[in-house]
C-alpha cells in the first residue's frame, strides 16, 4: 500500500493509555494555541495595509501614485515595489533566523518559555510599526514580529502535539491553525474598518497586533510544561504529576513509560541538528522537516493571505470590494480549519491531503483561465465574472483550510521523536519561512511578469505535492507519538532507508 499504514496492534503501549479530556488541559491548550493568532493577525494585516491609500502615501509615493494611475500596463503591476514587499518578507526571514535560537529554548528551558519569549517579541513589534515613523522602523518592527513569529511557531505545534492524547491529537494540534484563521480573519475584519480612519487607521490596524500578544504573555505566565518536556530535562515527578492532572486519571503508567524510554534516549544525544542526519531519521527529515513546510507554502495560498486586498484591486475590484472579498475569503479558511478539526481524527491526514489537493488544482485552472479570457490589457473585470472568482477562490480558501494548512503544522509535529523534536521543529519553522518570505518577496513582481500564468504555476506545483503525499507520505492518525517511529518500518519505501528496525530501536 502507497501509504504504508501501521496496524494499531503493532504499536507497543498504545493501548494502555487512559484519558479524560479535563479543564485544565483545555485551558492549557487553548492559552497555547494563541501563539497561531499572532502569525494569523500579521499574516492578515499587512496585507490591508500594504493597500491603504493613507500608508502608501507616507511611506510609498511611487506606488500610490501608480496604483491610481490607471495605466493599461499596470493591470498586473500596481504593486510591484520590492520594498513594499520587503515590508511584508522582512518578517518571515528574521523569523527562519531566530527559530534556530527558539529551539536552544524550547529545549533546554521548555516549550512555555519559548511561548513567553515570542509573545514578548510580539508585542514589542507591534508597538514599534504603529507608531513608525520612516520605512527603517516600519523593517525593525517587522523583524521583531519576526522573532516572536519564531518563537512561537517552533513551540505551540510541539505543545499541543505533546499535551493532546494520541486519539484527538489531530483536533488539539489544529487549534493552532484556527486560531491563525481567526486572526487572519479579525484582521481584514479591522483592515475594513480602519481604512476609513484617516490618516491613522493603518497604525491602528498594526498596533492592535498587541492585544494577542498581551492575552498569550499573560495565559502563558499560568501555563503548565508539557510532560514531555519535564521529562527531558529530568524533572520526573512533576512530569508525572502534569501528566496525571492533564489526562485526568492517576492510570498513566504506560504513557509515561514511554516518555521516560524516549528521554533516555533523548539524553544520549549531544548534537540534536546533527542527528537529524542519521539514517534511521531520513524519512522525519525530508518529510516532515523540509518537504512539508515547504510544500505548504507553494500552494499558493499565502500569496493570497498576503495580498488578498491587493490581489483583488489588482484584478479591478474597488478598494472596499477587495477588502471585502478578502474578509469572505478569510472567512472561507476558517470553515476549512474548523472541518479539519472535527474530522481529520475520523479520515486521517492523507485522506484530507489528496482530495483538497485535488480542489485546489482545479481552482488554480479555473482562475488561470478565467483571468486569461476576461482580464488584462486595461479591461476590467465584470461585476458576474468577479463574483465567480471570489467564490472559487473562497473554495480553494476552504480545501487548504482543512489540509495544507493546519496538517502543514500537525504532521511535522508528529513526526520527530523526542531528542530531535525541537530540532526538527526549528528546521520545519525555517524551511517553512524561507518559502514563506520568498512567496511574500516575489509574489507581486511574479504576478506582474507572469500575470495568468502564476496560478498554473500553483496549480502545477499541487499536483507534484499531492503525488508526493500519495507515495511517501504513511498514516499518522492515532499513532503516540512516542511510537510512530514504526511507521517507517512498516512503509513501503521508507523500511529501505532506515533499515529493518535494528538501527531505528525505539527512540
Amino acid at each position: 500500500m502507497a501509504g504504508g499504514i501501521v496496524d494499531a496492534g503493532n504499536l507497543k503501549r498504545a493501548h494502555l493509555y487512559e484519558h479524560k479530556i479535563t479543564g485544565y488541559f483545555i485551558y492549557a491548550c487553548v492559552v497555547a494555541a494563541m501563539g497561531g493568532s499572532l502569525f494569523g493577525y500579521d499574516l492578515g494585516v499587512s496585507g490591508g495595509v500594504t493597500s491603504m491609500d493613507d500608508f502608501l502615501k507616507e511611506f510609498f509615493p511611487k506606488v500610490y501614485r501608480r496604483k491610481h494611475a490607471h495605466l493599461k500596463e499596470t493591470d498586473y503591476c500596481k504593486y510591484d515595489d520590492q520594498i513594499l514587499t520587503l515590508f511584508t518578507s522582512s518578517l518571515y526571514f528574521a523569523a527562519l533566523i531566530t527559530t534556530f535560537a527558539a529551539s536552544h529554548v524550547t529545549r533546554s528551558r521548555g516549550r512555555r518559555a519559548s511561548i513567553l519569549v515570542g509573545a514578548t517579541n510580539f508585542f514589542i513589534g507591534a508597538v514599534l510599526n504603529a507608531f513608525a515613523k520612516n520605512i527603517a522602523m516600519l523593517i525593525i518592527g517587522r523583524c521583531f514580529l519576526g522573532a516572536g513569529i519564531g518563537f512561537a511557531n517552533q513551540a505551540v505545534p510541539l505543545y499541543l502535539s505533546e499535551m493532546a492524547p494520541a486519539k484527538v491529537r489531530g483536533t488539539v494540534n489544529q487549534l493552532f491553525q484556527l486560531t491563525t484563521c481567526l486572526g487572519i480573519l479579525i484582521a481584514n475584519l479591522i483592515n475594513y474598518g480602519t481604512e476609513k480612519i484617516h490618516p491613522w487607521g493603518w497604525r491602528l490596524s498594526l498596533g492592535l497586533a498587541t492585544v494577542p500578544a498581551a492575552v498569550m504573555f499573560v495565559g502563558g505566565i499560568f501555563l503548565p510544561e508539557t510532560p514531555n518536556s519535564l521529562v527531558e530535562q529530568g524533572k520526573l515527578d512533576e512530569a508525572r504529576r502534569i501528566l496525571e492532572k492533564i489526562r485526568g486519571t492517576t492510570k498513566v503508567e504506560a504513557e509515561f513509560a514511554d516518555l521516560v524510554d524516549a528521554s533516555n534516549a533523548a539524553r544520549a544525544i549531544k548534537h540534536p541538528f546533527r542527528n537529524l542526519l542519521a539514517r534511521k531519521n531520513r524519512p522525519q527529515l525530508v518529510i516532515g522537516a523540509l518537504a512539508i513546510p515547504a510544500f505548504q507554502q507553494l500552494t499558493g495560498m499565502n500569496s493570497i493571505l498576503f495580498y488578498a486586498p491587493v490581489l483583488f484591486q489588482s484584478l479591478g475590484f474597488s478598494n472596499d470590494a477587495s477588502l471585502v472579498s478578502s474578509v469572505i475569503t478569510n472567512a472561507a479558511l476558517v470553515v476549512g480549519a474548523l472541518i479539519s478539526m472535527a474530522l481529520v481524527d475520523k479520515f486521517g491526514r492523507r485522506a484530507f491531503f489528496l482530495e483538497a489537493g485535488t480542489e485546489m488544482i482545479c481552482v488554480m485552472i479555473a482562475v488561470a483561465i478565467t483571468l486569461a479570457v476576461e482580464f488584462g490589457d486595461g479591461k476590467t473585470i465584470p461585476q458576474g465574472i468577479g463574483i465567480f472568482l471570489v467564490i472559487i477562490i473562497c473554495l480553494f480558501c476552504v480545501a487548504y483550510g482543512r489540509s495544507w494548512g493546519p496538517l502543514g503544522w500537525l504532521v511535522p509535529s508528529e513526526l520527530f521523536p523526542l531528542e530531535i523534536r525541537s530540532a526538527g521543529q526549528s528546521v520545519v519553522v525555517c524551511v517553512n519561512m524561507i518559502f514563506t518570505a520568498l512567496i511574500a518577496q516575489l509574489f507581486l513582481v511574479s504576478l506582474c511578469h507572469l500575470k495568468f500564468g502564476i496560478f498554473l504555476l500553483f496549480g502545477g506545483l499541487v499536483v507534484i505535492m499531492s503525488a508526493f503525499v500519495y507515495f511517501l507520505l504513511p498514516e499518522t492518525k492515532q499513532v503516540p507519538i512516542e511510537e510512530v517511529y514504526l511507521l517507517w518500518e512498516n512503509h513501503w519505501f521508507w523500511k529501505r532507508i532506515v533499515g529493518d528496525g535494528s538501527s531505528s530501536s525505539h527512540v
